[in-house]
């Protein structure tokens, strides 16, 4: 995870620990190098007035949407795989067991089971719908399989040439949500199938980031959140965060075992990361933005002794000290409030 221009509320705190200090030990009358110190501090920044945006950088890689494993559905020899990287959409070939073509079909559900006049499930429906897109019609899609579904069966299996029996299992069909990429083929042609091995590994199409940011900083990412994806070629593209896991686990650096959740990011123009695949991006993302808001560094903050915080103010050679109101920290300043500040004044900051 890369921070940028973000300022996480621990790193705040540390921030004002060691300005306060600094600024406590200048005023005191210490002497530092040889020289007394007259009361003034080292240097000064001005008060702002503008926009504040609560932003954040992180690492993620850039792939596909939907991976999973497409299992063989009988045994067999390997004659035919598809090749990686290619497209498979409904109706065409996804891999052939012994000569015999196993065919994509869209549906949510697994075809786990060989389908036959009598036979009832929402697995039933499923087949149904599909062979009512490809125009295999006459009977009503639902979840009962009778002799109308197998006469359309019949007509899709003589379609490709293969036995009209009007049934269907798993070693003619495998479901998917919709078209699928094969990204490896895990048993090539001439290889052994096993039911229930893996032979495919395939993604859906949808071009997607991947990455993972800290809980604490999870406000910044909502679905819906917009952010900018810095592409390897040096190119931007823009979308918004599609997903928010809802478990957070340690990340993968030893040194940093802070929970983290996993986000993904849909883009608003896919065919603009066309091209890349498991790549290293940088994900922009900005959350709130507080607006025409006075602002100052956070190493400007004090802590007062009564509690609170504070400001050294400097005008005319002469300091005092007021108390302010923190809003948000973010782009390493602080938004505040209170003590009669205005635009252009001077604060005291600890020397850079």
């Amino acid at each position: 995870m890369r921070r940028g221009r973000a300022v996480a509320a621990a790193t705040a705190v540390l921030a004002v620990v060691a300005g306060s200090l600094a600024l406590t030990r200048l005023g005191s009358g210490e002497e530092t190098g040889g020289a007394k110190d007259t009361g003034l501090p080292p240097a000064t920044a001005p008060v702002e007035r503008g926009d504040l945006r609560d932003s954040a950088q992180a690492d993620g890689t850039l792939g596909y949407d939907k991976q999973r494993k497409v299992n063989a559905g009988a045994a067999g020899t390997i004659t035919w795989a598809p090749r990686t990287g290619s497209t498979v959409e409904r109706n065409e070939r996804l891999y052939e067991i012994d000569g015999r073509p196993v065919r994509l079909m869209y549906g949510a559900g697994p075809m786990y089971r060989t389908l036959k006049p009598g036979d009832k499930g929402r697995d039933v429906e499923q087949l149904e719908r599909n062979l009512a897109e490809l125009g295999y019609t006459g009977f009503t899609p639902d979840e009962e399989y009778t002799e109308l579904t197998s006469a359309a069966v019949k007509r899709w299996q003589k379609s490709h040439d293969v036995k009209q029996t009007g049934k269907v299992g798993p070693q003619d069909v495998t479901f998917a949500p919709g078209k699928v990429r094969i990204k490896s083929v895990g048993a090539g042609v001439g290889e052994q199938a096993q039911p229930g091995a893996p032979v495919l590994e395939t993604t859906g199409s949808e071009r997607i980031v991947t990455f993972r940011l800290d809980v604490a900083e999870s406000r910044l990412a909502k679905a819906g959140t917009k952010v900018t994806v810095d592409l390897p070629d040096g190119t931007t593209a823009s979308g918004k965060v599609s997903s928010v896991g809802r478990t957070a686990k340690p990340g993968d650096d030893p040194q940093d075992d802070s929970p983290k959740v996993t986000l993904t990011v849909s883009f608003d123009e896919p065919d603009e990361v066309d091209g890349f695949d498991q790549s290293p991006v940088t994900v922009n993302l900005t959350g709130e933005t507080r607006r025409d808001v006075l602002t100052v560094p956070v190493n400007a903050l004090l802590a007062l002794p009564g509690g609170g915080f504070g400001l050294q103010v400097v005008r005319g050679g002469t300091t005092r000290e007021v108390k302010v109101e923190l809003g948000m920290f973010a782009e390493g300043r602080v938004e505040v409030s209170g003590g009669g500040l205005r635009e252009g004044a001077k604060v005291g900051v600890p020397k850079i």
